[in-house]
Order: C-alpha cells, then structure tokens, then sequence
C-alpha cells in the first residue's frame, strides 16, 4: 500500500508518522518550505479533554487525548508537551466547573500563579492541561515518520491525486479547495485567530492562563505564546497596535513581566467543519481521505493513530463513525 500525506502540519504528520510506524509506504506533500507552516504554526497549541465545546464526533475522542499525547512522549523523540494546568476565567461570573475541573478561589489560584498581581475571585483550574510547540513537535513527528521510511518532500505542488494510490488530504483550510480538484464538494469553514510570540523572563507564567482579553502560557523557557481578540476586517495596523496593547497588558498583571517585549504576530485562518472533525474517505473507490478537524493540535494524535488502524486494517474504527463526512456513507 503507497499512501501519499497532504499537508505536514500536526494532522497530517500524526497521519504519517502512525502510517509508517505501522509499516505503510508514506510521502508526505508540504508546499510550504518547512514543517507546520500553516494553521499549526499560528496555533496556541493548548492540549486538554475538559471543558470547552466538543461538537458531535470530538467529543467521542476526548477520552483518548491524554493517553495519546502521553504515548507519544514515549514513543517519539523530541515530542515534549508541558503539563502545567491551566486557570480559566470569564468576566463575569465565571464558568461551572466540569469533569476532572475544579473551581478555586483567589488564594489558590496565587499558589498556582504567584505572580498575578489581581487575581480573579475565582476561576476554574484543569490541573491535567497542557501545551506543546506546536512546530517542534510536528518536526518531531515528521522525523520519526522518516524513521520508519517516509518521504517528506517540501515545495510540492498540492493536490497530487496518483491513480491506484490513496491520498490523505490533512491540509486544514485548504482541504475544501483541494477536494473539489478531485470532484468532491466539502466545505470547510474557518476562523480567524490572532498569535503572538512574546519575549519573556523564565516562568513569569506557570499555567495556562485564559481570560477575556486574552490567553497566555509558557511555551519554552524565555518566550510565551499568547492569544487575543481578533475581528475580520482589522487592518495589519490595527492587529499591530492590539498585539502592542497586549503586551502592556501581560506587564501589567504579573510581576516580573516588565521585561516582556512582544516578537511577532500573525493572524491564521483557522479550519472550522460546522459539525465537528470530518475525517474519512469522500470517494467510492476509496482513493481519498480527508482528515480536517479543530482543535487539531489536542486530537491529532488520536486521529492519527485511528485513520492508520483504519487504513491497515480495512476496517471502520467505531471512535470516527460520527466523524464522517457526508458523502458517501462509509460502507
């Protein structure tokens, strides 16, 4: 079996990497010239299984995230997620608390966050969330992938459809377009998001910290990742100034943030199905697969690993069935 792999970004190098590990002739086509240069490498890149929305077939794999992320911790060099918990809060009264979640109060929450000048008066605390680079982890995965025999070729042309040979398409928003190269109609919806990269003293942020005005965590020692509003329509100043607000903002709410400066930021469109993930062949004769979902850095690696078995073993994996795009039925 040759299965060629559209997109290196997170999805499509879990796809790759279980494919070849489980001894399949993978390629993995990039047109980019590097590793997760699209979505993923605008990502926040936060991993968890509690709370939030988790629309039709995602919430059948939150189960499987954390088993997943920690089996790849084993398995492959270089893949590092950092487990620190994570402090949600709203602007008014702040949301219930769900599985695995608890509400605590501003004295926790400065055992957690020490630095935080003005707590809120309560926020909930997922102590199993987590995050990764997302483009090291990717690299990561694309490497040990090429370990197990894979070709990863950059500066390729999409949409590269072999006859007799399946095709994986897991290139986030462009998905619908390469889809209708091969006469299939799916549409992908989508939604901006703002990243930035920020300069920081080691530790200034312990936890992942999300409010309303935005969300901050430590991706490496020296350098946060931080999220912010974005509205369609702002013009590259407008998201400049923002970014800048921003950074005043994270000076001001913990000690030893005086020292942050802000390094870039980029506004990525974000793949959105109105349904939840859809993942699963879109051609009778099987000859093409898609795999678009988000949040597709939490439930890459359980996709991954249920689209190989999939693909190996012929046989429908029960955890997708409500994954499934609309057209045709998986027989």
């Amino acid at each position: 079996m040759d299965v060629t792999v559209v997109g290196a970004g997170v999805v499509g190098a879990s796809v790759a990497y279980h494919l070849a590990r489980a001894g399949v002739a993978v390629t993995v086509l990039e047109r980019a010239s590097g590793p997760a240069a699209g979505v993923t490498g605008g990502s926040f890149a936060w991993v968890g299984n509690s709370g939030g929305e988790w629309p039709d077939g995602a919430e059948d794999l939150r189960a499987y995230v954390h088993d997943d992320f920690r089996r790849l911790e084993a398995e492959v060099a270089g893949f590092a997620v950092r487990w620190t918990g994570s402090l949600s809060f709203s602007a008014g009264s702040g949301a219930a608390p769900g599985p695995g979640q608890a509400l605590v109060g501003a004295s926790e929450i400065a055992e957690l966050e020490p630095g935080w000048r003005e707590p809120p008066e309560q926020a909930v605390y997922t102590p199993t969330d987590g995050g990764v680079d997302p483009v090291a982890v990717v690299a990561s995965l694309l490497e040990a992938a090429r370990g197990h025999g894979a070709e990863v070729v950059y500066g390729a042309a999409g949409g590269q459809f072999l006859p007799g040979a399946l095709t994986v398409l897991a290139a986030g928003t462009d998905t619908g377009a390469l889809c209708r190269r091969a006469g299939v109609n799916l549409e992908v919806g989508t939604s901006p998001a703002c990243l930035l990269r920020v300069a920081a003293p080691p530790g200034v942020v312990k936890t992942i910290v999300a409010g309303p005005r935005f969300e901050v965590r430590e991706v490496r020692d020296g350098e946060l990742l931080m999220t912010i509003p974005y509205v369609v329509g702002q013009s590259a100043d407008e998201v400049g100034q923002n970014a800048e607000l921003a950074v005043q903002r994270l000076r001001s709410t913990f000690d030893g943030a005086a020292e942050c400066r802000l390094l870039g930021y980029r506004v990525s469109s974000r793949p959105m199905p109105a349904h939840g993930p859809v993942v699963g062949y879109v051609k009778p004769d099987r000859s093409l697969y898609v795999a678009v979902m988000h949040a597709a850095v939490t439930l890459a690696p359980t996709v991954g690993r249920l689209i190989a078995e999939e693909i190996v073993s012929g046989e429908p994996r029960e955890e997708l069935a409500r994954c499934r795009p609309g057209l045709p039925k998986f027989a």
